[in-house]
């Protein structure tokens, strides 16, 4: 008897312990159910523990549609949800039986959205069944967003907040590969602003800078495709990625984006083109194979430019890449 009076004070003592603890911390027992949502948790999600307390509900406190939380999942044994559930994520090695991941959470309560980093740890008994599960959250959102921020510097070009030439050879260069296994076509569109220097000798270097913001604005705003890429690739040249798109739907692209910075309507007396600003667009479409390479794409877009500069500007040419 004395063992069992021992045994419950302890018990009562470790509730006590993690209630209290300044890291926020909830236990789920085997059937999922809340048995302990301490103070911090309170405080981080803005759920008093009476309101879960014995419920399955402690997902409210993070999400506005059911799913799982690390500890179900954990509970459940269903560690293959884990790329659907969170934005990263370690499954367990040979010297831990928990599991780490990291996701952004809505946070109904608080009304904030937080990037949360998660611990989920398993309690066995002596015959190996389980009895808890206790999470641990941590709010890691101010280290998120500087980390978000130094890679918008590393690959978003700082003028036009476009992608900068470092992010649009990466991308280029694997879209060319994958277009290759897939045997699907993958379009290029050069995009050169015309008369770019005497915009710049008329009105200044400033209004220059505005003038590319201006073009980078509706070409962003006119490929809305998430697989497509819209870059800044140089100067007054910006380029365009567009994946299992053929010449006839990277022309159509290409006419809108032109037609959108005519109706800019910027004034650009200077222009031997037209009053405004206006853009010539070179495009080069093709299905990869082996032997040839991105530069290939690359160069026939860059003569397709050329040759629409060549014939007036203000317009759209293409020229098909054939295999070798």
């Amino acid at each position: 008897m004395p063992n069992s009076g021992n045994a419950r004070n302890a018990h009562a003592f470790a509730v006590r312990l993690m209630e209290h603890l300044v890291v926020p911390t909830f236990v789920l027992d085997s059937e999922r159910r809340v048995i302990i949502w301490n103070k911090a948790c309170e405080r981080l999600t803005g759920v008093a523990a009476a309101e879960v307390l014995g419920t399955v509900d402690h997902w409210r406190a993070f999400y506005e549609e059911p799913r799982y939380c690390l500890a179900d999942v954990l509970a459940l044994g269903r560690t293959e949800e884990l790329d659907a559930l969170y934005a990263a994520h370690s499954e367990p090695g040979e010297a831990s039986l928990g599991l780490r991941a990291e996701n952004w959470c809505i946070m109904p309560r608080v009304k904030k959205r937080l990037y949360l980093a998660i611990d989920a740890g398993p309690i066995y008994d002596e015959d190996g069944n389980l009895l808890a599960v206790v999470e641990t959250l941590r709010d890691t959102t101010e280290q998120k967003l500087a980390q978000m921020a130094l890679h918008s510097l590393a690959v978003r070009d700082g003028l036009t907040g476009l992608a900068n030439r470092r992010s649009f050879d990466e991308r280029l260069e694997a879209d060319w590969l994958h277009s290759m296994r897939e045997g699907a076509p993958l379009s290029l569109l050069l995009v050169d602003v015309d008369h770019f220097k005497l915009y710049n000798d008329t009105y200044g270097h400033q209004k220059g800078d505005s003038c590319l913001k201006a073009v980078a604005g509706a070409l962003d705003r006119q490929v809305f495709r998430p697989a497509d890429l819209a870059a800044r690739y140089g100067g007054e040249e910006f380029a365009v990625i567009m994946p299992t798109t053929d010449e006839d739907g990277a022309r159509h692209v290409a006419e809108r984006l032109r037609e959108a910075v005519f109706e800019l309507n910027l004034p650009h007396s200077a222009s031997q083109t037209a009053d405004r600003v206006t853009l010539s667009v070179g495009i080069a479409s093709v299905v990869p194979v082996e032997g040839m390479t991105p530069q290939e794409l690359i160069e026939a877009a860059d003569a397709a430019l050329y040759r629409a500069k060549h014939r007036g500007r203000n317009r759209v040419m293409g020229r098909e890449l054939e295999p070798a």
